[in-house]
């Protein structure tokens, strides 16, 4: 009986040791920068020196080319945890064709959720991928998940998310006089922190004739945030550092995944009711930089429920893909691009804007 007792517990205690191995891993190898530091980031490729004043931007997330129509996913209430490889292989070829056919009318692409070195998208290198096909555009890649192994999900068969690397990735067609990542404030609980994002914006400077600077900033900010504090933080330090720029004259732009449903849009804008544990809390306009406008396509959804793969007479979705922009930035259209979620969960968005005198 002693033995067998003494196995029982043996048997037991694996688990236990392997959580306690992970959890130890996970945090010896945690890739945490400071809140609110400042990265300086190189730039890949060629691009022409700023020229004139009218410009166009595009936002999309692209969702790892992983999120794409027939995919749900675990952690949104679906089943799956990654596609297929010619499933990726498809959702990629789709996003560099869409942004192909946009490169001789867009200035700017500001991407979020690309991915290169990452288990989920078969350790792809989507900037490389992506670059191909934008030639004369500058990159930068601006780090935001990095974890070398996820657990989760706890699934029979068990088929964890495993190594992620990806992160934001702006391409100018103006060459950046000064490229940043800028590290958000808050986050969650350890341990959950482990596996999250570390979220950030890419901020690129463009020094304009007349002596101001044109700033163009790629933000993806934070999901699975029920109740909505991490948030706050993060608008609050935009906030404060895009006041201070407008105050010297500057012209600034920001756009890319807010994970937040803008001012003057209900989350039930196009759907009536949304998923379970769906947390598209809504900005009020005073969250944003005084004075700022904010511009989007009320008529075209931007992201979509990953709960169950999409139909368009099913499946939810709303509009969290915008650009906010300081007073001296005139906005001259903004329309959303509808794929209908073929090859990501998220749409594009297109500004054209000018500068005001």
């Amino acid at each position: 009986m002693r033995k067998a007792l003494k196995r029982i517990l043996i048997l037991l205690s694996i688990p236990l040791i392997l959580l306690v191995g992970l959890l130890l891993f996970s945090t010896l190898t945690d890739y945490r920068p400071e809140p609110e530091s400042e990265e300086k980031l190189s730039l890949e490729g060629k691009s022409a020196k700023i020229e004139g004043d009218t410009f166009t931007a595009l936002i999309w997330n692209i969702g790892y080319a992983g999120l794409g129509a027939e995919m749900d996913f675990f952690n949104d209430g679906g089943k799956m945890v990654r596609p297929t490889a010619d499933q990726h292989a498809k959702f990629l070829n789709g996003i560099k064709g869409a942004v192909a056919s946009m490169r001789d009318s867009v200035d700017f692409f500001l991407l979020q959720e690309v991915d290169k070195n990452s288990k989920r998208s078969y350790y792809a290198n989507q900037q490389d991928n992506l670059a191909s096909v934008l030639s004369g555009f500058a990159a930068c890649f601006a780090l935001n998940y990095d974890v070398k192994f996820v657990p989760v999900p706890f699934a029979f068969p068990y088929t964890p998310y495993g190594k992620t690397y990806g992160g934001l990735l702006s391409f100018s067609r103006f060459a950046p006089d000064a490229s940043l990542r800028l590290q958000y404030p808050g986050g969650f609980d350890w341990p959950t922190r482990l596996y999250m994002l570390d979220r950030c914006a890419l901020e690129q400077k463009f020094k304009l004739p007349n002596g101001k600077e044109l700033l163009i900033v790629n933000t993806h900010n934070t999901a699975y945030d029920a109740t909505g504090e991490i948030k706050k933080l993060e608008l609050q330090y935009l906030k404060k550092r895009y006041e201070a720029e407008v105050k010297k004259g500057n012209y600034v732009v920001i756009g890319g995944d807010w994970n937040q449903v803008p001012p003057g849009l209900s989350s039930t804008h196009f759907n009536a009711k949304m998923p379970e544990g769906y947390t598209p809390q809504a900005v009020t306009a005073d969250q944003f930089p005084t004075g700022f406008g904010v511009s989007y396509d009320a008529k075209t959804p931007t992201n979509r429920s990953n709960d169950k793969v999409y139909t368009s007479s099913e499946s939810y979705t709303t509009l969290i893909d915008y650009f906010v922009h300081s007073p001296n930035v005139e906005v001259l259209s903004v329309r959303g691009i509808d794929l209908q979620f073929k090859d990501s969960d998220h749409q594009p968005v297109v500004l054209k804007f000018c500068l005001k005198r």
